[in-house]
Order: C-alpha cells, then sequence, then structure tokens
C-alpha cells in the first residue's frame, strides 16, 4: 500500500485521537481576564500572496517576522489544491513545525457536506491535528426569498457541523461585505447558524468587512455574533475616488477600539492578519508582501496591548 494511504483503522484511531485533543481545546472556554487576553492571543497570517515560494521557504519567512502560524490556503489557486490536500499537506505542517509554526486555520472551498472531496478535506486536517478551516461562502438568489435560501442552508451547516465534530475540526463561515453574501449583515448568521455548537461551526469575524457593511453599527454587529465568535480576522480599507480599496492596518476605517472591545470580552482565541493591498498574484511583489506585513503585524501589536 502506498505510504500516503491509510488503513482504514489506522485513520480511525488517527482521527479519534485528533478529534479528542480538539474537543479538549475547544471545549475549554477561549476566554482569559480583560488584562490579559491580548497576550493570549495567537497571530497567524494568510499566506495568499505567497503561492510562489516553496513550503519551507514560506516556513523561513513566515518565522522571521514573528507570527505563530499561518491561514494557509487549501483551495482552488491555493499553495496547495484541495484534491492534492492527503499527499501535500504532510509537508507544509512538517516545513512549518520546523520552524515551530502551526496552521492555524487552512482557507478552504468546502461548504458541501454530499461533496466526496469535503470528507477527504476534514480527514486529512483531523490526523494532521490543524483544528480550523474556513469554509467557502454562500451567495444569495434574489430571485428566491431569504427565508428559501436558508431553509436550505440550514441542514447543510448541521451535517457539516456533525462532521466537523466527527474528524475533531472547526469550520468557520467569514463574514464578508457585499450585496449577496450570506453573512455581510451579520444577523443572517445568527438565523442560519441557529443552535449549532461553535466548537463545531462558528464564525469568523472580519473587522474589517464588519465596518465597511456596518460603519458605525459594527459594535452591535460584533456583540451579536460573539456567542459564535471562533476567530478574528483583521485588515484595513479607505474610500477612493468613492470606492472602497483595501490600505494597511491603520491608515483606514477601522477602528482599535475593537481591540478593546474583544479584550474585555476575554477571547483569547486566535487572530489572523490579512494584507491585500498589493497585487497577490505577482510573484516580483513578494518582498514588498513581508514588509508590508511586517508593518502590519507592529500596528496590530500596538492594538493588543
Amino acid at each position: 500500500m502506498p505510504s500516503n494511504q491509510f488503513t482504514l483503522g489506522r485513520r480511525r484511531f488517527l482521527a479519534a485521537t485528533a478529534a479528542s485533543a480538539m474537543a479538549s481545546t475547544l471545549l475549554r472556554p477561549q476566554q482569559a481576564t480583560a488584562e490579559d487576553a491580548s497576550s493570549k492571543n495567537k497571530i497567524c497570517v494568510f499566506t495568499k500572496p505567497f503561492n510562489s515560494l516553496s513550503f519551507d521557504e514560506l516556513a523561513d519567512k513566515i518565522a522571521e517576522l514573528g507570527f505563530d502560524g499561518i491561514e494557509a490556503p487549501i483551495r482552488k489557486g491555493g499553495h496547495i489544491e484541495t484534491q492534492a490536500i492527503a499527499d501535500e499537506l504532510p509537508k507544509l505542517v512538517d516545513a512549518l513545525q520546523k520552524r515551530n509554526l502551526e496552521i492555524t486555520l487552512a482557507t478552504s472551498d468546502i461548504n458541501d457536506p454530499d461533496d466526496p472531496l469535503t470528507q477527504k478535506f476534514l480527514r486529512t486536517l483531523g490526523t494532521l491535528g490543524i483544528q480550523r478551516y474556513r469554509m467557502k461562502y454562500f451567495h444569495y438568489d434574489f430571485d428566491l426569498s431569504l427565508e428559501e435560501q436558508w431553509q436550505e442552508w440550514r441542514p447543510k451547516l448541521k451535517q457539516l457541523a456533525a462532521m466537523n465534530h466527527e474528524y475533531g475540526v472547526q469550520g468557520l463561515y467569514q463574514n464578508h461585505a457585499g450585496t449577496k453574501y450570506l453573512g455581510a449583515s451579520i444577523w443572517d448568521l445568527r438565523e442560519v447558524m441557529g443552535d449549532i455548537e461553535p466548537t463545531d461551526l462558528g464564525v469568523a469575524f472580519d473587522i474589517r468587512h464588519a465596518t465597511a457593511e456596518g460603519t458605525s453599527t459594527w459594535p452591535v454587529a460584533f456583540r451579536a455574533i460573539q456567542p459564535n465568535l471562533g476567530m478574528v480576522y483583521v485588515k484595513d480599507f479607505a474610500i477612493q475616488n468613492k470606492k472602497v480599496t483595501n490600505v494597511p492596518l491603520g491608515e483606514g476605517y477601522v477602528d482599535k477600539s475593537f481591540f478593546k472591545m474583544l479584550a474585555k470580552t476575554g477571547y483569547a482565541g486566535p487572530i489572523s492578519l490579512h494584507e491585500e493591498y498589493l497585487d497577490h498574484r505577482d510573484p516580483d511583489l513578494v518582498p514588498a508582501h513581508l514588509a508590508a506585513i511586517k508593518k502590519d503585524l507592529a500596528v496590530l501589536r500596538g492594538w493588543l496591548r
């Protein structure tokens, strides 16, 4: 049998072991006192701009920047394609572990529990001890009522949450600004998620997108979704020539007071830094991305003090 395949018994053993470890971590409330919460937040970085780097090169660069881990794009056009996850993801994990780094979150194309790739994806994450993944979005069809679409998505999310629980991983749905995104306004995520345990399927709260959708009401949106909170995303934006444009952290509309609010909740979970104001498709810009991320990280650490 090829070395990259698992026997059924080994798969079950490893998945069960990972699930147990995941449960012990996730079922402990990710809380701390307001005074020490920020010191407990692991900070990772979304590595979308670095697909041109080898796994070892990526690990070296991220370690030099001072992060705890990465948010790895495991999806179409990402550092690893979903179909190749069983073969390639262990190699990335090994490269990161040599630098004392982790995959804090895997960004995915996963949102359909009936897709055969979903089970492969979740099984691989569980086996490797990767605790979280970001889901693919759902988009509204305005020819249908919202309630019709919620009724379609609710059972899918419950089934996916059950699969997450089985493999010991946590799915996270990111709120994203935009006309047709489920979750852009935040409240509809609560409507669709219902009573799903957030340790199985929660929300990656993106302060940039929440601010873009509600410049003055994002504090209400955050409080509404806090019971489902599993992760925090950080980036910034401004309005330039009447167009929403991503900008360096601290140069836009994102209010650093969010982090005081976050600390008061006792949140001690991970934070993912996104740098999206340079073209991520141009490999010649890798040095510029690294410099930009270093600067953004310094701003973020200042806000977390």
